[in-house]
């Protein structure tokens, strides 16, 4: 078996993108993979990018995110790349090519195709991914400030 060098963590949603599936994805990653890999810490550096559902600018993503750092006891720290420079987050940039090349040319009928291409994905480096479904319904919310 392959050297495991690095690992992905994708979580698919079965509803809308919002600020609390972001969270709720977070918290997901923590509780299933984050504190078994870094049991010490006690806060985490987030890299997102600047647009969507965890826009620097959306009051209710902070909001989330509060409450998320709250039910984990962690500080939550967020670096978020300026808008339309997504491309330079080097976790995106070695990651999402290889999910992309997995799912080419299939249509996705259900969850579950997605989640069987995202298994198979890996590279010469035996990365592997790990994924998670939240099928929770989010409500689109907007608030004017």
């Amino acid at each position: 078996m392959a050297r495991i060098d690095a690992y992905g963590y994708i979580t698919l949603g079965t509803s809308h993108d919002t600020s609390e599936f972001a969270c709720d994805s977070l918290f997901q990653w923590w509780v299933n993979e984050g504190i078994i890999h870094y049991p010490k810490a006690k806060s985490l550096l987030i890299l997102y990018d600047g647009g969507g559902s965890n826009s620097s600018r959306h009051y209710i993503f902070k909001e989330d995110l509060q409450k998320t750092a709250n039910a984990l006891g962690l500080e939550i720290r967020i670096a978020h790349y300026p808008p339309y420079t997504s491309k330079y987050n080097p976790i995106e940039h070695r990651f999402f090519p290889h999910v992309t090349r997995a799912c080419e040319g299939v249509v996705f009928d259900s969850v579950e195709t997605v989640k069987t291409l995202i298994s198979r994905t890996s590279t010469s480096k035996g990365r592997w991914w790990v994924k998670s479904v939240i099928r929770h319904e989010y409500l689109v919310q907007i608030r004017l400030y």
